[in-house]
């Protein structure tokens, strides 16, 4: 898969198949997130790869669980205002969190990243970056979520014996499934609209009105 098909195209995928995703794919992912930068090449990383059905039923009911106690604080009100503003695109993404909240344990991957010593999450997150396009260039659509360890952090722990007293934190959930829907480019605000130069509020002296992907990537120098 071309470079910038997999930058432009690796969107949030929450609504997969339960196909299981075959072993050699699972290692790729691994083996292309471990040579993402790390930190003093610290490799502070542990990786927890959760396929069990009984054990992914019971992440479920922790995740349904974490999705209410957001939706009912931080989110609270939000889909009935997007709703009421016409706000198609809030709208959609939340129902599709409402379906991976519904069906997580259907879920046939679920990666869970976790860390040591990195409390910017510097060294981690290119890692599950790198993770995620790997399972692109493969047809495996994944979704990063941080609410399991937002909410119930220490009862992912117990349940998956991660010794948390060594220092062990979570930085994620990745679920990671065959998609349902269709790759594409992720509507975004302009770059312009979004980057300043040298100041802040300067604009940059460059403006890109759509995507440059495909057909306007500028050729690497020789």
């Amino acid at each position: 898969m071309d470079l910038y098909e997999a930058l432009y195209t690796t969107r949030a995928m929450r609504r997969v198949e339960p196909d299981p995703i075959p072993d050699e794919v699972v290692a790729l992912m691994m083996d292309a997130a471990i040579r993402a930068p790390s930190g003093g090449n610290a490799q502070n990383w542990r990786w927890l790869f959760v396929t069990d059905p009984d054990l992914r039923a019971a992440l479920a009911v922790l995740y349904r669980e974490a999705w209410e106690e957001l939706t009912t604080t931080l989110y609270a009100g939000r889909l009935e205002r997007a709703e009421a503003a016409g706000d198609e695109t809030t709208v959609r993404i939340l129902r599709s969190s409402q379906w991976l909240a519904d069906h997580f344990a259907e879920v046939p991957l679920v990666v869970l990243p976790y860390h040591r010593n990195d409390p910017s999450g510097a060294s981690i997150y290119p890692a599950v970056w790198n993770l995620m396009l790997a399972a692109r260039g493969q047809g495996v659509g994944c979704t990063l979520t941080t609410i399991l360890g937002m909410f119930r952090h220490d009862e992912v722990a117990e349940l998956l014996g991660v010794p948390t007293d060594r220092g062990w934190t979570n930085a994620a959930a990745v679920t990671c499934g065959y998609p349902r829907g269709r790759w594409g480019v992720a509507a975004r605000a302009p770059a312009h609209e979004v980057a300043f130069a040298d100041r802040w509020g300067e604009p940059p002296p460059w403006r890109v009105d759509r995507p440059l992907w495909p057909d306007r990537i500028p050729e690497p120098r020789p």
